[in-house]
């Protein structure tokens, strides 16, 4: 690893200002505040801007609901998220929102030089139109069945099944998602970026050496499809920046969400007094680096580079993607209580028992991450506090009851204290790779060593000796010293523990390099306890909190429904609601969430396919009686023909339940 002093802007994926964080954001910001802790400590300039992603059909929509204006909810989510993201240890330089005028100015020139580099074009499309509610509809609410893989209720941009990229147009029966009606096609003008002119760029961008393999594997899929132009555009009503020019065209989100990035660090570069063209100069040696979930790969591996490289300025060193969180190795779930807002769990928990959580479960790669809540307890009890702050605290009474609270002024066994300083050079590659539970691991390692030592020489026993006192402070100070190198190494992972423990040092943690010098003949302040066993108490509480906000978000005070969605008692009696007996299941390979099922409908049978293979097995079904729609058209799907709906209810995930009619119903009996 390069000791030139580096200069590096890290940047976070951007929270959504519709809703609140929850842990699956906080698995990627503790993972980027880590990797920016842990350069800071390493002597280099980085700094961490972001923002919150204020504009699109979901924020105008929310703000509608809530009777009030769209700025209104962008600045409330943004005092609340900055709130969370504190509350958390985030070291962000700066937090910005999308909708303000500096990301106005970067946004309109880029656009500005994409038109003058001729890589725009207007061209007439036809695209989704719901007549119900008056507007065309952006690619997230069109739903319908993915075109690739079949999967029934994907977006209309990709597919969450089999990852496939595609356009609106392409979904199999295609519905709006905001009035559940079958859309129309309308004719209207639109702005393109001409991607494939980048292709050689991205290419020789993407093969950098810097990218994980996974993205670039997906990168050369795009490549081998071929690039399609990308729609820069969204028709009015639309909350976002107005397209110079126009009267009724506005900028897709998936334009300002990213150069926000850009316009927080130019916020940052007028108040700190940095040079924000240097920083952003294709010829520079600054380096900048994004952090991503996988899912948004797409638009941060080809529109976001692009748009930079078109418009002459550097594109990002690296892009770094991550896998989603699960809790207890499913979905977080809100009837389980595990769909967990970041709030909620900082009522209860330390932050720094999270942090250590995620860091010490996080590799380079894009696999997923659980939140195994009984490991959660049992690797933080037993890491950090069985094993780092059990090292100071076994040491800090003896200096204290015998030294005054002064170290020894040499180490009884300084090769030991090098040894822990040698592996500064290979945690330092783990947490630069951001193999972070390698460098957990190494850690780990140490702090056995560390307490094997303190076993070893057992100062609570020659502390009871007439004449050990030197050699009782030499064993604490030798003891105190590998505390320190432990805390440093994890001060980017448990930053508030790592002051406390600084404070109880009287020495700054925050610089790797002070490691070349042990702590001898200073004094250290009392100990006070660094970090507490995690209460198994707290997590069902946060369990039972989580619960209780799903409950508050269904009560009687939410929004009715649009009248245009009731329907007449004559609309209803067209249902054919009838008992049926499951006969046969099996699983359907080629798809996530379907089962095939064959059923008993009183001297007649009928297979049809249900989404419900997330919260059953197909043998636990057999023999039971359940209600299906028996009157619905009947409807080719690529694995067969399915002649029905079953009936179920439930959020969804592994809390799916198929309806079951009471003790006596027999197939074919109507249910009224």
């Amino acid at each position: 690893m390069s000791k030139q002093k580096r200069r590096i802007l890290v940047t976070s994926a951007l929270p959504y200002a519709n809703g609140a964080i929850h842990l699956g954001h906080m698995l990627e910001y503790i993972q980027t505040d880590i990797w920016a802790r842990f350069q800071r400590a390493q002597g280099h300039e980085c700094y961490f801007a972001w923002a919150d992603d204020a504009h699109g059909t979901p924020v105008m929509l929310r703000a509608q609901a809530e009777g009030i204006t769209p700025d209104e909810l962008i600045n409330r989510m943004n005092e609340e998220h900055q709130r969370d993201f504190r509350d958390f240890g985030l070291s962000y330089d700066n937090y910005a929102t999308t909708h303000d005028d500096v990301n106005r100015a970067c946004v309109e020139l880029i656009y500005e030089r994409l038109e003058e580099g001729d890589h725009i074009e207007r061209r007439s499309i036809s695209q989704f139109y719901d007549e119900q509610k008056g507007m065309f509809l952006p690619d997230r609410f069109i739903k319908g069945t993915c075109p690739k893989c079949k999967t029934p209720d994907q977006y209309g941009d990709s597919c969450e099944s089999c990852g496939s990229h595609y356009s609106p147009t392409d979904l199999i029966e295609p519905r709006s998602a905001v009035s559940g009606t079958a859309p129309v096609m309308r004719e209207s003008e639109h702005f393109f970026v001409l991607l494939s002119e980048f292709q050689i760029r991205l290419q020789n961008w993407m093969t950098s050496g810097l990218l994980q393999p996974e993205v670039v594997n997906k990168m050369q899929e795009w490549f081998d499809d071929g690039l399609r132009d990308w729609d820069i555009s969204r028709d009015e009503p639309y909350f976002g920046f107005k397209i110079p020019g126009t009267d009724d065209k506005y900028f897709y989100v998936w334009v300002d969400a990213p150069i926000g990035y850009m316009a927080s660090f130019k916020e940052l570069s007028a108040r700190i007094g940095l040079d924000f063209d240097d920083w952003w100069n294709p010829d520079t040696d600054t380096e900048m680096y994004n952090f991503v979930g996988k899912d948004i790969i797409y638009f941060h591996t080809l529109f976001w580079p692009a748009m930079l490289m078109g418009a002459g300025f550097r594109p990002p060193t690296a892009v770094f993607a991550h896998g989603f969180l699960t809790v207890d190795g499913a979905k977080m779930s809100k009837s389980r209580g595990t769909f967990i807002e970041a709030r909620t769990y900082l009522n209860h928990l330390n932050p720094d028992y999270l942090r250590y959580y995620f860091c010490a479960r996080l590799g380079s790669g894009l696999g997923d991450i659980d939140l195994n809540l009984e490991d959660f307890v049992f690797r933080v009890n037993s890491d950090m506090v069985g094993k780092v702050v059990n090292i100071a605290s076994r040491c800090a009474g003896f200096i204290h009851g015998g030294s005054d609270g002064r170290l020894a002024s040499e180490l009884p066994e300084p090769e030991l204290y090098q040894r822990f300083v040698d592996e500064r050079e290979l945690i330092a590659e783990d947490f630069e790779q951001r193999n972070y539970q390698s460098a957990i691991r190494r850690i780990m390692a140490l702090a056995d060593e560390g307490n094997r030592y303190i076993d070893e020489h057992k100062p609570w026993q020659l502390n009871k000796q007439e004449g050990q006192e030197d050699k009782v402070q030499a064993i604490c100070t030798q003891g105190i010293n590998l505390f320190r190198v432990l805390m440093t190494y994890l001060a980017p992972v448990v930053p508030f523990t790592a002051e406390t423990a600084a404070n109880f040092l009287g020495q700054s943690l925050d610089q790797w390099s002070d490691l070349d010098r042990p702590m001898l003949d200073v004094t250290i302040n009392k100990f006070l306890p660094l970090m507490t066993r995690v209460d198994p108490v707290k997590i069902e509480a946060v369990i039972a909190d989580s619960k209780e906000n799903l409950q508050a978000a269904e009560s009687p005070e939410a929004p009715a429904l649009d009248l245009a969605d009731e329907i007449t008692i004559e609309d209803f009696l067209k249902v054919d609601l009838r008992v049926a007996k499951i006969i046969d299941a099996k699983a359907v390979p080629e798809a996530n969430k379907l089962l095939q099922l064959t059923l008993d409908l009183g001297g007649e049978t009928r297979n049809v396919f249900a989404g419900i293979k997330s919260a059953y097995e197909p043998a636990d079904l057999v023999g039971r009686h359940t209600v299906m729609v028996a009157n619905l058209k009947p409807r080719k799907m690529r694995f067969g023909v399915s002649e029905g709906m079953v009936l179920a209810a439930g959020p969804g995930g592994s809390d799916l339940f198929v309806l079951s009619p009471d003790e006596g119903a027999v197939p074919g009996m109507r249910v009224t």
